[in-house]
């Protein structure tokens, strides 16, 4: 069993457990209360209350609020003179005392507005010398959460008698994350959640990108591999004094989770078993975990990999792509048999029809998959062509040269034929390539990987390609900035979106296909309505389907809505308008112009002409694919230059935008992006450039004695 299953095993057996609440959460980097931060906070410990949950808080931010409250006192008391000389720290005490009436009076107030009421415990090192103080404490907090009511604890720094952390305390406890781990043992917690100000516990600071997430916890690895960067910002321990609160806690029997406080409903994702932020646990080094590879560790291979395939012959790599087609088809009964188990389990789990169909594997799509590759054997090789030449000066000659991207990651949901896909665009184009596949094709993406990594030669390297198996590696993924060069989503809109905001990468790829046909007053109106409904129809869930139809005013009183409307009703297709569409032709208005339907459903709106078309189209579009209907070729000309999108057609569906029916082999995806690829990327959209500069010992000297020709040179 791994570290993952244990922890949702245990996680199911939690009943009362302790927050921990860093300064660092509370306060916002200008020491300001973090009002939106503690609101969610709040929110959650309001849910976890109501599903049984028995919560006791701990949490600090006391002094600092208190702090910047008595600076703007001081300030208010001051005379001029008194501004002009050296201002003296603050006494911590005094801050304490005024922070934790504030900070307490703040919690009431977010408590009482959830219809939860709130208790403050304050306490010192030394009051757990007393026995009758422990028993005490045991019965209040017990009558407390009877009642339904959150214990808040913090320590009493107004009046404790320490000086120093960690060196003048008689060792019972030394901050609030050790006090949270003593009340953990005291009153017998399930589970202490430390919550700071990071995703968890790195294996060095986490600014640094190469320190790597620790998931689980084991001392015996990691103790003595973890180095630690400055402590907290505000508060008093850091993340040093969150692990030593930790292993003693875990070691004492009592799981423990260091997490983020800043990420919404981050406590609630770890009661349901989820992958977030760090582990500990008593029996962590006796659990039997599999070796596995880490995103880093597989992004490096693959660009290791990648180098070693780009040094081969054009022969050679071409070679390999037609081992793959023909160990496609020498193991299609295997594959099928995986992808029809994949099938079934995704109709017992009552999966949706649309995405169950993309996830077979239809009889012939093995072997159309690996005609599709050898297609792409036989084109000219994209790696090291000659894009441009240019003479410097005498003897010194400057190529810009096509060169492969590095390492993509690709991440996508359900269609098992996009991993053949991407993988062979890969191999062509020379990149390393990491996969991230929806768990709903986990076998049929496993044997598929298998089969095509087998068919790599070793001079090569089967971790050219990597595959990602768990949804919980994405989120560090993302961080390797370093190592991974372009992200490629191909899934939802919510997972494009996701995606971009959760990564520095570069990212790849479409939010949102609101594709138009608009059509004009001059459109052949036959022609316009096979146009429309095969973008409609044809497949209503792709990404270029239309989703709005836009239609000159003239072709009201023409007749010619009324035609494009009556076949689309033919069809099935369910209509919503805009404003002047809802009244001419009484159907429901649309909440939205931004919406894709992704089915037989579609907006109609009137325009003015071409320039309402196009301005509605930049306004409420998502920069995919547009068309226009037109026979009055000025016209057509105006839309195709100022529509601003990855395709724009004239006369033809949007459905033409693929990258199979653009001749490009394969695609990785549809980008909308304005990088460097747009469209339907295939292999050109995998490459980058690089400058070869040829000479005979030429030197710089300043720019003495060299004659720059700058002359292009016919290649």
């Amino acid at each position: 069993m791994s570290d993952l299953d244990r922890s949702r095993a245990f996680f199911n057996d939690v009943k009362r457990l302790i927050i921990k609440v860093g300064t660092a959460v509370v306060t916002r980097a200008d020491g300001r209360l973090a009002l939106g931060r503690l609101g969610a906070l709040c929110e959650q410990i309001k849910d976890l209350n109501s599903l049984g949950y028995e919560v006791i808080m701990v949490t600090s931010g006391a002094v600092g609020l208190g702090r910047q409250r008595l600076k703007y006192r001081r300030f208010v008391n001051s005379s001029f003179s008194d501004l002009q000389k050296p201002q003296v720290d603050l006494d911590g005490k005094a801050c304490a005392a005024v922070g934790q009436n504030s900070l307490m009076a703040l919690y009431d107030t977010m408590f009482s507005q959830l219809d939860v009421t709130s208790a403050q415990l304050l306490v010192t090192d030394r009051d757990f010398k007393n026995k009758d103080f422990r028993k005490q404490l045991d019965e209040t907090v017990q009558s407390l959460l009877a009642l339904r009511v959150i214990p808040i604890f913090n320590e009493n720094d107004a009046v404790s008698t320490r000086k120093a952390p960690y060196e003048d305390s008689s060792g019972i406890f030394w901050d609030n994350d050790s006090l949270a781990a003593l009340l953990a043992l005291e009153l017998k917690a399930d589970l202490l959640v430390l919550l700071s100000d990071v995703e968890g516990l790195y294996s060095g600071p986490p600014s640094d990108p190469r320190s790597k997430l620790i998931h689980t916890y084991i001392k015996e690895i990691h103790q003595s591999e973890i180095t630690f960067g400055d402590k907290s910002r505000v508060g008093r321990g850091g993340m040093t004094a969150k692990v030593k609160a930790a292993v003693n806690a875990a070691y004492a029997g009592i799981p423990v989770v260091i997490t983020s406080g800043y990420a919404p409903e981050n406590i609630i994702k770890v009661l349901q078993g989820e992958r977030v932020g760090t582990l500990f646990h008593q029996d962590a080094h006796l659990w039997a975990l599999d070796k596995e590879v880490g995103g880093r560790e597989m992004a490096v291979a693959a660009r290791e990999s990648s180098r070693r395939l780009q040094a081969l012959s054009s022969q050679d790599r071409k070679k390999i792509l037609l081992d793959v087609a023909d160990a496609l088809e020498a193991n299609e009964k295997l594959i099928n048999i995986e992808n029809e188990a994949d099938v079934v389990a995704a109709q017992e789990a009552g999966l949706e029809k649309s995405l169950i169909s993309r996830l077979a594997l239809k009889p012939g799509k093995i072997k159309s998959l690996a005609n599709t590759i050898r297609v792409l054997a036989n084109m000219d090789d994209p790696i090291g062509c000659i894009l441009k030449r240019i003479e410097l000066a005498d003897g010194l000659v400057l190529e810009k040269t096509s060169s492969p991207l590095g390492v993509l990651l690709i991440i996508f949901e359900s269609r098992p034929d996009a991993l053949v896909q991407i993988a062979s665009l890969a191999i062509r184009s020379g990149n390393g390539l990491l996969l991230k596949g929806g768990k709903e094709a986990k076998r049929s993406n496993a044997i598929l990987h298998k089969v095509i990594t087998t068919a790599i030669p070793d001079t090569v390297g089967g971790k050219l390609i990597g595959l990602v198996t768990s949804r919980d590696e994405i989120p560090d993924l993302l961080k390797l900035d370093d190592v991974i060069d372009l992200v490629i989503p191909r899934g939802s809109s919510k997972l494009v979106s996701k995606i971009k905001s959760s990564t520095k990468i570069p990212v790849l790829g479409h939010a949102d296909g609101i594709c138009h046909v608009y059509v004009d007053k001059s459109a052949n109106i036959e022609m316009a309505k096979r146009v429309v409904l095969d973008a409609k129809v044809d497949y209503p869930a792709a990404c270029n389907a239309m989703e709005t139809l836009l239609v000159h005013q003239d072709l009201v009183h023409s007749g010619g809505l009324n035609e494009l409307i009556a076949d689309l009703r033919t069809e099935g297709v369910t209509l919503f308008g805009g404003q002047r569409a809802c009244k001419e032709l009484n159907i429901p208005e649309a909440h939205t112009f931004h919406h894709e339907y992704n089915s037989m459903a579609c907006t109609v709106e009137i325009v003015d002409d071409e320039h309402a078309a196009i301005d509605h189209i930049h306004q409420h579009g998502s920069a995919h694919t547009d068309c226009i209907v037109a026979e009055d070729h000025d016209v057509a000309e105006v839309f195709l230059r100022q529509v601003d999108s990855a395709a724009v057609f004239h006369n033809a569906s949007t459905r033409f935008c693929d990258g199979a029916r653009f001749g490009l082999g394969a695609e990785v995806g549809i980008s909308t992006s304005r990088i460097h690829a747009r469209g339907p990327v295939g292999v050109e959209g995998l490459l980058t450039t690089r400058w070869i500069l040829r000479g005979c010992g030429q030197v710089v000297n300043a720019d003495q004695g060299v004659i720059y020709t700058h002359k292009d040179i016919t290649m």
